[in-house]
Parts: structure tokens; sequence; C-alpha cells
């Protein structure tokens, strides 16, 4: 019986202290599913069934100041054209405000969006808001973490306090982020005025832990072993009557004033971690020396307009222009992907992409709309299959391929005055490092256009002029064996080409080798670096523009 007792006694002590984790926000939480009210000692139901009839007296906007407030200060917002997330605790406190809510904001879409949904079905919760103009989220913590909000919610509101600090910032977080297109972004957090546990979160934890990040920048935890102080500090505002919300009361713990033994320990963690700061600075990089380097990696990668311009042309050409939707925001697109080929939505439905997508170019990306990046799905998509029809000779007899994608081309148009030739090519550098007698080869790769007018073929023109040339819109129809013929004559030329274009690789290999020694010594490494071109160049193809 001794050890039946030890075991229920050692059950009894974890219950407690699992309790104590949740209810006191407790760093160990897993905010994903730690929004279920915590249990009641069922012995006291008497006790209990009166503090129930009690709360339930107080259900409606009329006879709850808390929800009173709430309401009139969501009016204020969205009367402002924010889109609020409302912020609780509890499960059922998310469900009870989701409910007031709707009926009052009527015209509104109100979700409640709780650790009741397994992960992907809160983000499908989510996302079906974005088909509303004027929407509020109520969430519990669940939604602190993992989702972004910052396309759809431009202002937070902390309906219930947290005693862990970090809990604001990571709620915070999810709509004042990197991504966020609206000019300024609110938090509200509703304080009772005579509420004394709100006025020991706000007043002892909130505000010093604000403190201390605008001090050094940086949001330091609270040092709570186990969390004693918090304990300490609820068993003086629960445990002593008569006491003012804006001053916390002294109990006769071990702690002594519970406010004064937070404030030291969290003084002495603010000054190691300003200590930590100053003892792992590192020297801070000049924009004017990264800028450089950003703009060369961007030249050869691509850029925002450089996407842009290909999935235009790309779902031009495959059946499905894009819609553009203008708002006073800004403007974003649509894509209606039941207009594309049968492969290519058969692909991007493995990707999520189906119906119809909204989708931005820049960032911050439009609200409800997806940013389409360089390695985004849909780009990686329409590449591949566009990639796939130009190199498969088994598409080269059918009219529609060459209408889609073609290696290579005749126009009539007025981007030139002479003939001239457009050579798109892939090349191929081997750049060797060696390093303590240890040598590493590295296979880089990168397009470049090369154009060539008639009469001046022995001073090509450059990568940029030359892409801009592959963008000039022909001016009248060529009939098919006029350009036939100006593409064979093209192809018969580019013997004669191979030295300015072997020039161009040598000169690009070189250009590599000068950028990498340079990245690698700002970065202190040490070794010897070689660069040479892999001959003869590739050609991926070859455009002609006649005057029109």
């Amino acid at each position: 019986t001794d050890g039946a007792d030890t075991e229920a006694a050692l059950s009894e002590e974890e219950a407690d202290a699992q309790g104590r984790e949740r209810v006191l926000d407790g760093v160990e939480d897993d905010l994903t599913t730690q929004d279920i009210e915590p249990g009641a000692r069922t012995e006291d139901g008497e006790w209990l069934s009166a503090l129930m009839a009690r709360a339930e007296a107080l259900v409606g906007s009329k006879k709850d100041p808390k929800l009173k407030r709430l309401i009139e200060h969501l009016k204020e917002l969205t009367d402002a054209g924010f889109q609020p997330v409302v912020f609780c605790r509890y499960i059922a406190t998310a469900h009870y405000v989701a409910e007031q809510l709707r009926g009052v904001f009527k015209d509104h879409t109100i979700a409640a969006v709780t650790g009741e949904f397994a992960p992907s079905e809160r983000e499908v919760a989510v996302e079906a808001m974005g088909e509303s103009e004027q929407r509020i989220l109520v969430a519990t913590d669940c939604l602190s973490e993992g989702i972004n909000l910052q396309n759809l919610f431009t202002a937070v509101v902390h309906y219930d306090l947290s005693w862990n600090p970090t809990r604001h910032e990571q709620r915070e977080g999810r709509v004042d982020r990197f991504g966020q297109k609206a000019p300024e972004v609110r938090s509200t957090m509703l304080f009772g005025q005579d509420n004394p546990v709100d006025g020991a979160v706000l007043q002892v934890i909130l505000r010093k832990a604000e403190s201390i990040k605008k001090e050094l920048g940086v949001l330091v935890p609270m040092p709570d072993d186990e969390g004693k102080l918090t304990q300490a500090l609820v068993g003086a505002v629960l445990l002593r009557k008569g006491s003012s919300p804006n001053k916390v009361p002294q109990l006769g713990l071990d702690f002594g004033d519970p406010e004064q033994a937070i404030d030291t320990a969290w003084t002495s963690a603010r000054d190691k971690a300003s200590k930590n700061r100053t003892l792992f600075a590192q020297r801070r990089l000049k924009p004017e020396d990264v800028l450089p380097e950003w703009q060369r990696t961007l030249a050869v990668l691509g850029g925002e307009d450089d996407v842009e311009r290909f999935v235009k042309r790309a779902a031009q050409q495959l059946g499905a222009p894009l819609e553009e939707v203008s708002k006073a925001g800004g403007k974003h697109w649509k894509l209606h992907a039941d207009s594309l080929p049968a492969a290519v939505r058969e692909r991007m439905e493995g990707e999520n992409l189906s119906g119809t997508v909204r989708i931005d170019f820049h960032q911050p990306a439009a609200q409800r709309a997806q940013f389409i990046h360089r390695t985004h799905p849909l780009v990686t998509t329409l590449a591949d299959y566009l990639l796939e029809r130009a190199l498969d000779e088994a598409n080269s007899d059918e009219g529609s391929a060459l209408e889609i994608v073609a290696r290579a081309g005749a126009i009539f148009t007025g981007a030139v005055t002479t003939k001239t030739i457009v050579v798109l090519t892939r090349l191929r550098h081997q750049l060797t490092v060696t390093h303590r007698g240890q040598s590493r080869l590295l296979l880089c790769e990168e397009t470049q256009a090369i154009g060539f007018a008639t009469g001046a073929e022995d001073s090509p023109m450059g990568d940029a002029d030359a892409r801009a040339l592959m963008a000039a819109e022909p001016l009248r129809n060529m009939p098919p064996p006029l350009k036939q013929q100006h593409i064979q004559r093209a192809l018969d030329q580019l013997p004669a080409l191979d030295e300015q274009l072997e020039a161009l690789a040598r000169s690009r290999a070189q250009q590599l080798l000068e950028d990498h020694r340079r990245v690698r010594e700002a970065a202190g490494a040490r070794g010897e670096y070689r660069g040479t071109p892999s001959l003869p160049v590739d050609i991926m193809g070859v455009y002609v523009l006649i005057p029109a």
C-alpha cells in the first residue's frame, strides 16, 4: 500500500505541475494544442455551480463589460479599414466571442479557429476567409505559431492577456511580419481596470518585457524557475482581498515581494543578455559592399520583374491570360488554372494550385494573393513544361508547339533598324578551388544573350540589350516560308560567330572568377582559384529581327 500511495501522490504532483504550466502559460506549452480549458475538482460541485451561474448571467454584450468593450474597439478598427484577429486563451472563450460578434458584425465573415482543428484544417479555415472583403478572425494561441496571417489581417487584439510575454510577441508576429502590405498594423490589449490579475500581468510582466525590449531591441524571456515567481505573484493577487489592480500586493512568501523578485530576476537576465550581445557582436556589413554582389546575383538568377514577365507570357501562350485585379491598395492578378493544358493542370494540382489563383509578383503581396517568386511551384511548373515542349523533337512538326515556345524564330519589328540576330547561349564554367593542396571542382552555369547586327558582327551587343530585343513585339505577320528562310540563314551564319561566342564565354568565366575571389576574400577564406570556360558554347535559341 505504501507503494500505491507514493505513486498516487506523484501522479497528483505531476497533474498539479501540468495544470500550473498550462494555466500560467508556461514556456513548455505546445501552442498548437494547449488551448483546452483546465479541469476542475468535481467534489466542489456546489461551489462551481454557483460560479457558473454567475458567469452565465454575464453572457452577452449588454451584461459582459469586457465583450462590450471589445465590440466597441472592433467597430473602431473595422471603420478605419483594419482586418482584426482576436486572440483568446481558451477554446470555449473563442467560440463564445465569435458567436457574440456574429450577432453584431453581420456584414463580416467571422470564424473561430482553435486547437480543435488539425493544423491543415486551421490553414484551410483561415484561407477561406480571404474570399470575404470584411473579416474578423477569433483564434486561440494555436495560430500564434506556424500560420502566417499577414496577407489577410492588419490588427491584433489580445482579448485574454498571457502571463508569458512571449505569447504576445508570437501573436503579433503572425500579422506584423515581412510581407504585410498595410502601412500600419495595430495591436491592442484589453485590460480590466478592476481586475487584479490583469493588473499583475500588465504592470509586472508585460510592461517590464516591453521596457527591456525597447532598451535592447530584443525580447528577453522572463526568468521564472519552474514558474515559482509567477505562482507567487498569482497567490499575492488572489489571496489578498481588497487589493488595488494598480499595485500588486505583498504576501508573506519565501520570495518576499513577488513583484520585486520578478523585477530583480528580470533585470539580471537583461544585464546578462546585454553583455552577450556585446561579446558576440559582429562587424556590420555595409550596404554599399553587399549591393553590387546582390545585383550580380539577381542578374543571373532573375528578379521580380523577370518572374512577372515570364509567368504573364507563359500563361498567355498556354491559353490562360492573367486577369488584372485593381483595387485601392494596389493591383494583383488572377490565374484561371482551368484554362491551362491538362498536363500543366495536373502538375499544378499536385502543388495545391487549382481553380482561380490570386497571385502577385511583388512584395509585400496583395491581400489574399500568393507571392510568386523565382522558385514558386507555379514558376517551376510552367518552366518545366515549356522546356520539355521546346526540347521534344516529337512536337517539332506540330504547329501548336511552335506557337507556344520555340528555340528559333523570326519577326518584323520596329525595335531594330537593321537585320539583327539574337543568340541565347548557355555558358558552363569550371571553377577550381585549391586549399592546402586539396582541389575542388565546381561547375557553374548561366544563360547569356548576345546580339549581332548586320555589318557590325565584330561589335556584338551585350546581354541586357540583347534580352530587350527578345521581348520585341512583331508589327506584322511574316509568311512561314520567309520565316523559315531567315531562320536557316541565321543558323548557317553561326559557325562564323564562334570567335565572338568563345570570347563571351572567356569573359564571363573571368568575371565569375573575380566575383568568387572577391566574396571569398571578404569572408576571410584562403586558397587559390581558377576559372575556365567549357567550350564550345551551347546554343539554346536563335532569333532573327527584321526591320518592319
